[in-house]
């Protein structure tokens, strides 16, 4: 284990060294200068000059791309270019707090919303309410989220009036980009919990388990269920990935003071330190969450060895 988890640790930090190359050759091919649209008092050449020097745009790449893996090893990714008087360590402290409450918070009700209309599917396997379940996972798939979120404030935020549409000040603000972002994930589980817990329930173990007397909840909960779910903790990685990338688009339709707004903000202005600072922390956490879904998915399942040998 200890040996799987040290590999596992360099390829993470390898991962992480190829985005933060990747992001900064792109943002070094994007032409231009983020101090194009300086304003008339301060758009002469001596200033602009000055601009870029205090930011080290002034150097060759190869200079910049040392300043910047010093900044990534020492996250320290230094001030914003566009907010001078805020640090990309300070937006990140300000924004991804909330971000990662709108993603928590999405990925549990996907997860309690998902595993229960799966599992009431698979026990009324081909019945009004396994077609029922299967058609709301279908449109929760097939419709995007930034689509959902529009139909959502149009219907309940407009014309009823039953939900505030923006910012993040209270439980009732959180209610519609946390529908809007957990209903495709949700969907997903939904559809796996159903073909996982179908197969579960013909095995034989659940069969001996009824034949014993078992009440059937102590047969859905205790015996089937544990092992149908393994399937929803190894995609558990990437939805949560999915979901902490997607609050971006989310926080900008509901006007949420998170990550998203400043990393809109900074592509459109392109402020370089927020760019790749949000861009390699995002990367470094999703990484993380993946890997502790790996180690937690071997430690789950008995059946799974983690070990070292070669060509695994």
């Amino acid at each position: 284990m200890f040996k799987y988890i040290i590999k596992r640790f360099f390829m993470a930090i390898l991962t992480i060294w190829i985005i933060a190359t990747l992001t900064f050759i792109l943002m070094m091919s994007i032409p231009g200068s983020p101090f194009n649209d300086v304003s008339d008092k301060t758009s002469n050449e001596a200033v602009q000059e000055n601009l870029e020097a205090h930011f080290n745009l002034d150097q060759p790449p190869v200079i910049q791309y040392v300043y910047y893996l010093k900044s990534i090893a020492t996250f320290d990714f230094g001030p914003s270019i566009k907010k001078p008087n805020d640090t990309v360590n300070e937006l990140l402290g300000r924004g991804f707090p909330i971000s990662f409450e709108l993603g928590i918070l999405s990925i549990i009700v996907a997860l309690i919303s998902g595993i229960a209309l799966g599992v009431l599917a698979a026990l009324k396997h081909n019945k009004i309410i396994d077609y029922m379940a299967m058609t709301i996972a279908v449109l929760g798939i097939s419709i995007p989220n930034f689509v959902l979120a529009t139909l959502l404030i149009q219907q309940l935020a407009v014309n009823l009036n039953i939900l505030p549409v923006a910012t993040w000040k209270s439980p009732a603000h959180m209610v519609l980009p946390t529908i809007a972002l957990a209903t495709g994930p949700m969907a997903i589980i939904a559809r796996l919990t159903r073909s996982s817990m179908l197969e579960v329930l013909t095995q034989d173990y659940i069969k001996m388990a009824r034949a014993k007397g078992l009440s059937p909840y102590k047969v859905i909960i205790k015996h089937a269920l544990k092992n149908a779910l393994m399937p929803v903790v190894t995609i558990l990685g990437t939805l949560l990935a999915g979901v902490l990338t997607g609050t971006f688009v989310i926080e900008k339709i509901f006007a949420i003071p998170g990550m998203g707004q400043y990393f809109v903000q900074s592509i459109n202005e392109r402020d370089y330190p927020v760019i790749m600072g949000t861009t390699v922390f995002y990367s470094a956490f999703l990484i993380l969450m993946l890997f502790l879904v790996d180690i937690t998915y071997g430690i789950l399942d008995p059946r799974i060895k983690i070990h070292d040998e070669k060509g695994d």
